[in-house]
């Protein structure tokens, strides 16, 4: 099992990239920084629940889409 950090990070990306969304795009819709973005999608940011449901709400996806492993 890989770290839910990686997990969470793949998974946002992912539904990043498929909403050709830039990664200052979702962070201006999420009100995170940039580079907490970035961290996260490397695996290297331990994510807060409440920065995630930002993010699963800027990517219109629920919160459960960025746990999950594919």
């Amino acid at each position: 099992m890989q770290d839910w950090r990686v997990i969470v990070g793949k998974n946002v990306r992912r539904i990043r990239q498929q909403r050709r969304m830039t990664q200052e795009k979702l962070a201006f819709e999420a009100d995170l920084d940039l580079t907490y973005i970035g961290g996260i999608e490397r695996g290297r940011r331990n994510p807060s629940l409440s920065a995630m449901a930002r993010i699963a709400e800027a990517l219109s996806v629920p919160l459960v889409k960025l746990l999950s492993e594919q």
